[in-house]
């Protein structure tokens, strides 16, 4: 199922007056919900206008229980922001994300982690929220995937495995995610030797970004993996990995195209479930 409006799957732009109902309605119960609601809203609208987004296969986000969400990192990952946003509008339910240490220093940029219930670790932390019954998003590669990869897709994970350890120690299922043309939406020039040398020595995105272009963005869910007692977490690792590659592999042009990824705001995909 496609779901690219705010409500029973309709186009976002027909679906405008029922925005307004919603933010009418935002603050009906109590304040820090009604903010989240806002925000959502408003993040919901700018996905729908500038970038047509869609989610594929939000059914297989639970109505109720935990589970690991592991995403590719974009240049600027705005995609998961639309994301925890429609989470939120269709579900009624907050994803909370791990998020790099710095972002939470960016001036304005705090209130919005803090109203989408952003942290910043560690693995105790992430388990406790799991068992606890919440939804969860971490990206594996992070800011150096943001930095280091391009429009060829490359995955950056490198050794890591403490968000399979993760899952293993909450007994709960990982749902892989990447999104359609992020690459295009925004790129890194992280990727020279200079601005690598500078994150690997401060650990911090001296990089410099551009774009801001209203290509079409397509999120993509892939079938859960389940709990499996037997796995270690190398081995999770390594199938998770291979989930999301190869939801890349299916949905993204190789290397992307930021002139093909507008074009496609004005051709109509398939649907899919």
């Amino acid at each position: 199922m496609v779901w690219c409006g705010a409500a029973g799957g309709l186009c976002e732009l027909c679906q405008l007056p029922l925005r307004k109902n919603v933010l009418r309605e935002a603050y009906s119960h109590n304040l820090w919900d009604g903010a989240r609601k806002t925000v959502a809203t408003l993040w919901d609208g700018h996905a729908a206008v500038w970038h047509g987004y869609e989610v594929h296969g939000m059914e297989k986000i639970p109505e109720e229980g935990p589970a690991l969400i592991i995403f590719y990192h974009g240049a600027i990952p705005i995609d998961f922001y639309y994301f925890m946003a429609k989470i939120f509008i269709h579900k009624g339910r907050t994803c909370r994300v791990v998020a790099d240490h710095f972002v939470f220093k960016i001036p304005g940029f705090s209130l919005l982690l803090d109203v989408f219930c952003a942290l910043h670790g560690p693995r105790e932390k992430c388990v406790e929220i799991l068992r606890s019954g919440h939804l969860l998003a971490i990206s594996p590669g992070g800011v150096r995937e943001a930095l280091i990869s391009d429009e060829t897709y490359n995955i950056v994970w490198g050794n890591r495995k403490g968000f399979a350890q993760v899952a293993i120690d909450a007994k709960v299922p990982i749902i892989p995610m990447f999104t359609q043309n992020i690459r295009e939406g925004f790129r890194s020039l992280g990727g020279t030797r200079l601005f690598r040398w500078l994150y690997e020595k401060f650990r911090y995105p001296f990089a410099p970004m551009y774009g801001g272009f209203p290509v079409k963005l397509r999120t993509y869910l892939g079938d859960p993996i389940p709990y499996d007692p037997k796995i270690t977490a190398e081995e999770l690792a390594e199938k998770t990995k291979d989930a999301v590659q190869a939801l890349i592999d299916k949905h993204q042009r190789i290397p992307g195209n930021i002139m093909s990824a507008l074009l496609e705001r004005f051709h109509r995909k398939r649907k899919i479930s």
